[in-house]
């Protein structure tokens, strides 16, 4: 009996695999592609003053071709707006055109 025996009653032997040995590869990787999205935090991912997406540039800056300088502003009320709609609409009414709270900026991003 060598070391990978144990014996059972009735003088049987049965033989228990060593911790060395390594289970063979099903499958080898060759190669991986990571995709990934993203997306703005916001509950509504369209600007409701211009009705595009957030992620897109607004009308008035694709018209004009400034698609890099068109940013997305968040209020307190947790809204957000592209920067250029929202600047027109509190000239005339500074309030959230959703839900009509005092506007104040959160913060500014891209």
């Amino acid at each position: 009996m060598n070391n990978n025996d144990a014996e059972l009653n009735d003088g049987e032997t049965e033989t228990i695999a060593s911790d060395t040995q390594k289970p063979e590869k099903m499958f080898t990787l060759k190669k991986w592609n990571a995709v990934a999205m993203w997306s703005w935090d916001v509950e509504c991912d369209t600007c409701a003053i211009c009705r595009v997406q957030v992620m897109d540039a607004c009308l008035r800056c694709q018209g004009e071709n400034k698609q890099d300088d068109c940013v997305v502003i968040w209020g307190e009320c947790n809204h957000s707006f592209h920067n250029c709609c929202m600047s027109l609409w509190v000239k005339q009414n500074n309030r959230c055109p959703l839900c009509q709270q005092e506007w104040s900026v959160q913060r500014v991003g891209k």
